[in-house]
C-alpha cells in the first residue's frame, strides 16, 4: 500500500528539521560528505534528491550532475572531472549520477571499452579508500525499481507535458535493455560494494516511502546533535526619519484571477 501524502508531508517536516541541524553541525565541525545517487532510469533519484535540498543551504548542500563530458574531458583521466567537485570542509555534495556512470550507461550504452569498465571496477575501491582516508564520508545510495512501474513512469513522462524534458533517448534505450543493466549492476555491486563504502539499497517503487527511508537513513549515518547557536532576536526597525514611498510608476507585475 503506497503511503498516503499527508502522511509522507507530515514525516518529510521532521526530516527537514533533522536535516537543517545536520547541515549545522556538518558547518560546525568541517565535516566533508559525498552522496552518491545511482540506480534505474525513472527510479526517483531525482525526486529524494530535491527532497533532501528543499530546506537547506545551497551552499552546504552542492548538487553535481555532470553533463556529457567535453572532448577535453574525455581526454582526461576518467576520475579527474569528479574529484574537483569533491566537498571542503563545512559541504556535503550530492552526486545526481558519479563515477559509476562508467560500469552503468557507458559500459551498457558501449561509451567505453569492457577493458575500461574493468578496470574501473578494479581500481574505483582503491580510489574510494583514498577518499575515506582524506577525511571524506561517502554513502552510496543505488535506487531500485521494478520493471512495471519503470514502465508506468516512463509512460507518465511521454503523455504530461510536465515531464516530456525528464524523457530522453538514452532513457528509452535503458528501458529496453533491463538485462543489460542489471547484469551490469550486479557486476558494480560485486566489485565496489565493500566494508569501508558499501552500497545501500533503496526500494523506490513507492517514490514516497523511498525518499522517507533515504534521508532517515542518511540521518543515522552521520553522528551530529544541535550546533552550539546564539539566542536569535528579532530588533525593532529603525525610525523612518522623513523617508516616504516614492511616487514613481515603476513597472509591476499584474495579478492574474487564478481564483476564476
Amino acid at each position: 500500500m503506497k503511503l498516503k501524502r499527508k502522511n509522507f508531508e507530515k514525516a518529510l517536516r521532521g526530516l527537514h528539521v533533522e536535516l537543517v541541524k545536520l547541515q549545522e553541525w556538518v558547518k560546525h565541525k568541517g565535516l566533508k560528505i559525498v552522496i552518491l545517487f545511482e540506480g534505474r532510469d525513472a527510479a526517483g533519484k531525482g525526486g529524494a534528491i530535491k527532497c533532501i535540498t528543499e530546506r537547506v543551504s545551497p551552499r552546504v548542500f552542492r548538487v553535481v550532475a555532470l553533463p556529457t563530458p567535453t572532448d577535453r574531458e574525455r581526454s582526461q583521466m576518467y576520475i579527474q572531472r569528479y574529484i574537483a567537485h569533491l566537498p571542503a570542509a563545512g559541504e556535503v555534495v550530492i552526486f545526481d549520477r558519479s563515477w559509476y556512470n562508467r560500469a552503468l550507461v557507458e559500459r551498457v550504452m558501449g561509451f567505453c571499452t569492457d577493458q575500461q569498465a574493468t578496470y574501473f571496477l578494479r581500481m574505483c575501491p582503491q580510489v574510494e579508500e583514498a577518499f575515506i582516508r582524506s577525511g571524506i564520508i561517502l554513502i552510496k545510495y543505488w535506487f531500485e525499481v521494478g520493471q512495471e512501474e519503470q514502465t508506468r513512469r516512463f509512460t507518465s513522462r511521454i503523455n504530461d507535458g510536465r515531464k516530456t524534458w525528464k524523457l530522453s533517448p538514452m532513457d528509452l534505450e535503458s528501458h529496453r535493455r533491463w538485462y543489460d543493466y542489471s547484469r551490469a549492476r550486479d557486476e558494480m555491486f560485486a566489485a565496489t560494494d565493500t566494508k569501508t563504502v558499501p552500497w545501500y539499497i533503496v526500494d523506490a517503487d513507492d517514490k514516497r516511502r523511498a525518499r522517507l527511508d533515504c534521508i532517515s537513513h542518511f540521518l543515522s549515518m552521520i553522528p551530529y546533535k544541535a550546533a552550539p547557536q546564539e539566542e536569535v532576536k528579532l530588533p525593532k526597525r529603525q525610525k523612518p526619519n522623513g523617508y516616504k514611498e516614492p511616487r514613481r510608476r515603476y513597472n509591476r507585475v499584474p495579478s492574474v484571477d487564478w481564483d476564476g
